[in-house]
């Protein structure tokens, strides 16, 4: 049996970081792990090749080559999903389909000829029995939430690590809260199930043995969903990064409560993590409560990214606009927020109703739902429901912020903000120092010479010299990620 596994494309949005990677000679930012275990639960006699498409051509004789094509993609990848499925059959090949986007929204693709949804542990055994035997069915699914303990290693053999800024690794699935909003807990569940110690440090030796060195995200939905289990876990790894000189540096997403757990996040810093994402989505604490966002509620959020940061950890956020309980004064308060705290990568998006989340049975309800579906991208100016505020107020608001926290002035300046505060622990690898010295010139040369706002990138640059020498290499990769997303926002505004 020749499986063909297809990785679509990544549009440019917020997190693609497309106009960031060429500084670093990547192609993409991290593989698709999704498709890189699935491989391993595939039966071993079995040939097999990953085409990801934002890191290189899908080519007709790679599809003619496969009795089947595999498909995995997240919301975001559903055009380019849909194109590839277009031309699996008009080459005449079977196509089976899987991932987030199809889990909660397989009836919207046409052509597909098995759809193996939920989560591959449950299923993809049968499924592979029966396409050894001929005789597969159109869907495939189970409600089990699979002992994660038994998930095999992925099989890096199929990539080429050169193409990517960083690999990707899952510790855990699931997440305690119970976010309106939020689709984890539909895919996921709501009790987090955790790999063991061994079975993380099994998957670290291997991607170590694979050659890569460097960035490494921790995928999970949220890191810290059981805290007694990482725990374990981290000391594990505190372990192997002492006895292998650190050869990767590690980050991932994680709850506000990170910072109310001082042995947590020192862990986190003997581990060699040196980022978390942190959903803070608003500084509206009625909005916090309507949405259920209860692990942010009564808190100093402000206060809570500076432990963080002091603790070695840059936070990197998300923020949502579009709220019921929004009113006209959200997107000062968005924007200073943002500015106060120095959070640098601010993924601000407005809200949106993800399929089967209780936002969108609500809004089904209450026949505010409109017939465009949510196309996955975080920061776009799309609308998929009516909001309470008037949608011409609400995008006009959006737009200012976006311009406000991404122009020149206002980003570097948090840029300033942010390493003020932060004391850095994490050991960069030797990989990712080169790749931070080989940006330079090109940050240089874009950032400081052509770029208009250049003056505020050698404000940043004189500040960072004399007053945080050490932060210098992460001045210039926040500067580089601020070119992307300026250029990201650019394109949106004038293909509305």
């Amino acid at each position: 049996m020749k499986i063909l596994m297809v990785a679509p494309e990544y549009p440019a949005t917020f997190w693609s970081f497309k106009y960031a990677l060429p500084f670093v000679n990547r192609k993409t930012s991290l593989p698709p792990l999704g498709l890189l275990t699935v491989s391993s639960m595939l039966p071993a006699h079995w040939e097999k090749r990953l085409v990801d498409i934002s890191a290189g051509q899908l080519k007709d004789e790679d599809i003619l080559w496969a009795d089947w094509v595999f498909v995995s993609a997240m919301i975001v990848q559903k055009k380019s999903a849909q194109e590839v499925i277009n031309r699996a059959k008009a080459l005449g090949k079977k196509v089976a389909a899987g991932g987030p986007v199809f889990t909660t929204g397989y009836r919207d693709f046409n052509n597909v000829d098995t759809f193996v949804i939920n989560e591959g542990e449950s299923s993809i055994k049968e499924f592979a029995a029966d396409l050894e035997a001929g005789r597969t069915r159109q869907i495939y699914s189970s409600n089990e939430k699979p002992d994660i303990t038994k998930t095999p290693v992925p099989d890096w053999s199929l990539l080429n690590m050169k193409h990517y800024a960083s690999m990707a690794m899952q510790v855990s699935r699931g997440c305690p809260f119970d976010c309106e909003f939020c689709d984890i807990i539909v895919i996921n569940g709501r009790v987090p199930r955790v790999k063991t110690p061994e079975q993380v440090i099994r998957e670290f030796d291997s991607l170590y043995n694979a050659g890569w060195r460097g960035s490494l995200f921790i995928v999970d939905d949220n890191f810290i969903g059981n805290k007694a289990k990482v725990k374990e876990i981290l000391r594990s790894i505190k372990q192997w990064m002492g006895e292998k000189k650190r050869p990767f540096t590690l980050y991932t997403e994680a709850s506000i409560n990170l910072a109310d757990d001082q042995e947590l996040m020192t862990l986190m810093q003997e581990a060699n993590f040196n980022s978390v994402f942190v959903g803070i989505e608003t500084p509206s604490q009625e909005a916090l409560l309507s949405c259920g966002k209860v692990q942010n509620v009564g808190k100093d959020l402000s206060e809570k990214v500076k432990i963080l940061q002091r603790n070695g950890l840059q936070v990197q956020a998300g923020f949502i606009l579009g709220f019921d309980s929004d009113t006209h004064r959200i997107f000062d308060d968005m924007i200073a927020f943002v500015q106060k705290t120095g959070i640098v990568t601010a993924m601000v998006g407005m809200l949106n109703a993800l399929p089967e989340t209780r936002l969108y049975k609500r809004l089904e309800e209450a026949g505010r739902l409109l017939q465009k579906p949510s196309d996955g991208n975080n920061t776009d100016f799309s609308l998929n429901f009516i909001p309470k505020m008037d949608p011409k107020l609400l995008v006009e608001g959006y737009k200012k912020v976006l311009n406000s926290i991404f122009g020149p002035e206002k980003y570097y300046t948090r840029i300033i903000t942010f390493l003020k505060e932060y004391k850095a622990t994490a050991k960069e690898t030797r990989h990712n120092f080169i790749s931070k010295v080989n940006a330079v010139i090109s940050a240089v040369w874009k950032l400081g010479i052509l770029e208009k706002g250049k003056r505020h990138f050698w404000r940043l640059m004189i500040w960072t010299v004399f007053k945080k020498p050490a932060l210098l290499a992460d001045a210039i990769a926040l500067a580089i990620c601020g070119f992307h997303f300026r250029v990201v926002l650019t394109n949106q505004v004038s293909g509305i």
